[in-house]
């Protein structure tokens, strides 16, 4: 049974959310103290959490920061702060979805189950956690690259946009697949903050010595040259 650590202040709207998922065999445990949610979290170690912005003591944007930093396990905010920028703000702090309230919660148990999916169902990696690409190593367990014994610590998107990149190499990944894949829905998302993300990936590389192996191909995406690693 997957468990779920739901963060939220709304009384209602929690016990509504808590015996829904319930009645489709997830565990949901309410924080309790909203001055130990850290701690709790660390207490309750769930599969998913549920996190609301607009909380007493610190918002919801510092717990998700704080959560992605302990633990790869999906977040997803549900919230009634639904402008752009608060959206895009979630995800890059770590989010991996963004629910506007009012809440349908049919919605909810559809991408709760979609974020389990990717996490440990019919789409999840079953592979190892190193990719090697002419002898750029690319660890997913601890969130790094490794060229020519040096090692470069990357985001949670830099490291989702790079290892989409490498599994394509040699081939173009348009911009709205890489848009989708890190952040589920390119709606919400500016696409400048694609480019900025890409470009902070390629200074990365560029630290360690590889340059030019990321290529834009103007209007359409990206390609990962892999002749250009090692070279």
């Amino acid at each position: 049974m997957y468990k779920i650590f739901l963060v939220e202040d709304d009384e209602k709207l929690k016990d509504h959310i808590k015996e829904y998922l319930e009645r489709y065999d997830y565990e949901v445990v309410i924080v309790d103290d909203y001055k130990e949610i850290d701690n709790q979290f660390d207490n309750v170690n769930p599969d998913l959490v549920l996190l609301d912005i607009n909380l007493p003591y610190y918002d919801g944007f510092y717990f998700c920061r704080i959560f992605r930093k302990k633990s790869k396990i999906p977040i997803i905010i549900i919230s009634a702060r639904i402008a752009e920028t608060e959206q895009i703000m979630g995800i890059e702090l770590g989010a991996d979805d963004y629910i506007a309230k009012p809440l349908s919660l049919q919605l909810l148990l559809v991408k709760i189950r979609a974020c389990f999916r990717r996490t440990s169902g019919e789409y999840a990696e079953n592979k190892n956690d190193i990719i090697n690409v002419n002898g750029l190593l690319l660890d997913e367990s601890n969130f790094k690259m490794i060229y020519k014994e040096q090692e470069l610590e990357l985001s949670k998107n830099e490291l989702k946009l790079l290892k989409e990149l490498i599994e394509n190499k040699d081939k173009i990944v348009k911009r709205e697949e890489l848009l989708e894949i890190l952040w589920d829905d390119s709606i919400f998302v500016d696409d400048n903050t694609l480019t900025v993300n890409v470009t902070r990936v390629k200074n990365k590389l560029k630290e360690i010595g590889i340059e030019t192996v990321i290529k834009t191909k103007r209007g359409i995406g990206y390609i990962f040259d892999s002749n250009a690693v090692g070279t």
